[in-house]
């Protein structure tokens, strides 16, 4: 059995596109363009045998109808949103089996982002795909849920094991770190964080994937319970003395704004 590898795509201004292979055969997730796609199986001589959708946005979905041209292959997407080109729909509990990788995946329902939004979990490699839920320090912004939706989401991601690599889709780090800063600027784990992923960016070098146990560390939208933050939205003016999900609300308004 040949060893899995994740080859990372970029593709628009900030999208990570991400190949799966074994050196033959290939499966990818959320290719919202089919040109860096296509590229990058022709330069690495592999064949495209699966698409995997976490929701129905255009810059995760618009390259499926050209990559299909090319290769008549499944798409797996998300049973409680509206993709046309989708052929396996999923949610909570289903597994994805692609025999040509020897590949098992699991499906989480994680709606917030988008009302049907899912992610997929290897539990055998410990790698989530989660589309634009889970940030490398952030979380996607509400379009369709709630905050009660993304909260619980965001848990069900963190109960994860913490070795498991994150595999989101956008470059957001910088940004989302210095808001993460600006709530919580005591975190020491933060203050390290942001060097490390400030040189990979001077170098041009993703800073995706991150892991569960460092979103844990480092992620205000995993850590909003927490006094300091509570204090920092209390300072701003964005909540009271409200306890429970509406200190989640605040910290994302606060984050749909901040610059």
């Amino acid at each position: 059995m040949a060893t899995l590898q994740v080859l990372t795509i970029p593709a628009f201004d900030d999208n990570y596109l991400w190949l799966i292979h074994d050196g033959v055969h290939a499966a990818v997730v959320d290719p919202g363009d089919a040109r860096p796609v296509l590229a990058a199986l022709a330069l690495h001589q592999l064949t495209l045998t699966a698409i995997l959708l976490t929701h129905h946005h255009a810059d995760h979905v618009g390259g499926v109808p050209e990559l299909l041209k090319h290769a008549s292959v499944p798409v797996y997407g998300p049973r409680n949103e509206s993709i046309a080109t989708v052929t396996h729909p999923l949610a909570q509990g289903d597994t994805v089996v692609l025999p040509e990788l020897q590949w098992q995946l699991d499906v989480l329902d994680v709606p917030g982002h988008t009302s049907g939004h899912i992610a997929y979990y290897a539990a055998i490699e410990e790698w989530l795909f989660c589309g634009d839920t889970l940030f490398a320090g952030g979380c996607g912004r509400l379009f369709e849920g709630t905050p009660e939706q993304m909260d619980a989401s965001l848990q069900k991601l963190a109960a994860l094991p913490g070795q498991t690599s994150v595999f989101c889709a956008h470059e957001y780090t910088m940004a989302n770190l210095r808001f993460a800063q600006a709530v919580e600027p005591g975190n020491m784990a933060l203050q390290q964080r942001i060097v490390r992923e400030q040189d990979k960016r001077d170098r041009h070098v993703p800073t995706v994937p991150s892991t569960i146990a460092l979103e844990r560390e480092t992620n205000p939208f995993l850590r909003w319970r927490g006094a300091e933050i509570s204090h920092s939205l209390q300072q701003a003016g964005k909540l009271g003395d409200d306890a429970g999900i509406a200190g989640f609300a605040a910290l994302r308004a606060w984050k749909n704004s901040y610059r």
